[in-house]
This record gives structure tokens, sequence and C-alpha cells, in this order.
């Protein structure tokens, strides 16, 4: 997908690692408290089992526009020793995704969660401003005005746009060329979801598809582009969303409507051909199937889709 742009990773420095699990503990909270669904279903896989929660990735959607695309938040995770792990082109979406794999940090045996477990990966889309229309280009640049995403993670802690809500005209006007950078509009730099670790759960949700079975049977709406249950080309990466919720926003013009939210999705890494014959209490992180799929992460992303043509 060409040259990664993108200044180069440091080791641990600028802070401690208690500082960014704070960081990442702060996004988990604004998160749920934005999204109903996503937190039933969160609270759901701690209740079974009493499981205990591993993350595989969390991932944000940005606008390359005026130093408030990927590098607004990578450069933070970067400092942390995040490194770039590879990245997606999606041309007809006008969208580009790197994503970063975490530090190597001491994990206890039983670790898990934000506190002590493994690190989730950073997933990071940008909407190609530039290769949109002028009349969305200008709708997204006057909101965004130049330098402000410095202050993109503290943002995304907060619950609060960095730009100035926009109005419904030009939310609606927005989507219809892109719902993808209508919804970061709106949304910002809130998660746009984040991903269970299927592989490290020790009861029955180690199993994706049990997962997809239980959800279904509980009434949650899963996203069924492609498949329900979408498997990578390999057969090693297995993934399950759910579909955005739709909450009411209130706009600048004091529009109220309803609009998709964030939504959750449960990911499964399997063992890696190589590494068949490595008994199960000593398979690592690193002899699973590693990065993401194409298809499987297009399809992910209609999780968000407006159902309603405005």
């Amino acid at each position: 997908m060409g040259s990664f742009d993108l200044p180069h990773s440091s080791s641990f420095k600028g802070g401690s690692e208690t500082f960014l699990r704070n960081v990442f503990e702060n996004i988990l909270k604004t998160y749920l408290r934005k999204n109903p669904t996503a937190k039933t279903i969160w609270e759901l896989v701690q209740s079974l089992d009493n499981e205990k929660i591993c993350y595989d990735h969390f991932t944000f959607r940005t606008l390359k526009v005026d130093g408030y695309g990927i590098d607004s938040l990578s450069s933070f995770f970067m400092d942390y020793g995040y490194k770039i792990g590879g990245g997606l082109d999606f041309p007809k979406k006008k969208l580009r995704v790197l994503w970063f794999s975490p530090p190597d940090v001491h994990v206890p045996k039983d670790g898990h969660g934000l506190g002590n477990g493994p690190l989730p990966r950073i997933v990071i889309a940008e909407v190609l401003v530039d290769e949109l229309s002028p009349e969305s280009q200008g709708i997204i640049r006057k909101y965004l005005k130049p330098e402000g995403g410095k202050q993109a993670v503290l943002s995304s802690t907060l619950e609060s746009l960095i730009w100035e809500k926009p109005t419904w005209i030009d939310f609606k006007q927005l989507a219809k060329e892109s719902e993808i950078a209508a919804w970061t509009l709106i949304h910002g730099y809130t998660l746009n979801h984040l991903a269970f670790a299927v592989h490290r759960f020790k009861h029955r949700f180690s199993d994706i598809k049990f997962v997809k079975q239980h959800l279904e049977e509980k009434g949650f709406k899963l996203n069924s582009d492609g498949e329900i249950l979408k498997v990578s080309q390999d057969g090693l990466l297995l993934q399950v969303s759910s579909i955005s919720e739709r909450l009411p926003v209130t706009f600048a013009d004091g529009v109220t409507e309803t609009i998709p939210a964030s939504y959750i999705e449960f990911t499964q890494r399997q063992v890696l051909p190589e590494f068949k014959d490595v008994p199960h209490d000593e398979i690592k992180e690193f002899h699973r199937r590693e990065a993401f799929e194409l298809d499987n992460a297009s399809n992910i992303m209609e999780s968000t889709r407006f159902t309603t043509k405005f």
C-alpha cells in the first residue's frame, strides 16, 4: 500500500506503562458510557463463567485533513512503543487504515483487562478527504480548524469533540457521499469499536461459534455483511461484530435525529500451521495469525451503516 509516512516508534518513554493503561481505561469508560448495547454485551462476557476479558484491538476513525488523520492519534501510542504492523486500503470507501502492534510488556500469567492484561492492537482509519467532492471537503474543513488534531487522545477520553458540533444539514449532506466521514464528524475520536480476543478466553466464549450462537439467542443484532461469522481466506482469522445501535443526537441547528453509534467485535486468531504442535498452555500471541483481512474489515465497517437514507 506504499510507504508509511509516519515517524518511527520509540521504546517506552515520556511516561509510564501505568499512564498508558489509564488512558486506555478512560477511552473504554467513554465508549461504554456512550454505547448502552455495547456495554450490555461487555458485561455479558464478564458474567458468563466469571470470564476475564482480554482485548484484541481498539479501533478509531479520523479525517485526513490539517493534522486530524491517523498521525493525530498514532503519535501518542508510538511514543509508548507501539509500532506500525501493516495497513489496508479501501479505494471505494476513500479510506486508509493502519494498525499498530503493542509494545512488549510483562503480563502476569492470569493478567487480564486493561489493568495488567495484554495491551490491545490499535487500528486507525482515516477518510481521504482530498478524494471527496469539493462540497464534502468544504463541509469538513468548515469544522476542522488547522492544528486542532493535536488534542486527539484527550478528546477520546473526554467524550468531547475537538471541533464544533455540525449542523444536521451538513451532516446529512456529507453522509450522502461518505457515511464514514459523517460518522466521524459527529462522533470524533470516540472509540469506533473494541474487539475481544476470543482466543484468550478460558471458558465457553473461547469458541467464536459459541459467541455467535449465544449473542443471537440473546437477541443482539449482528453484522451479516458477507456472513455473520467472517473468516479470512486462510481460515485463521475469525470475526463477529454487532450492529451499531442508533442513538439520538442533537445537532448544532437544534435538530435531533437517531444515528449509528459504536459497536463491539469478537476476534479469534488461530494458531499458525507451523506451530500446531506447540502445547496449548505454551501458545503465545506470536504463535497465532497476525494482521487483518481486507474483506473481513470492509464488511465489519458496515456495522455503522446508516439504514435510513437521509
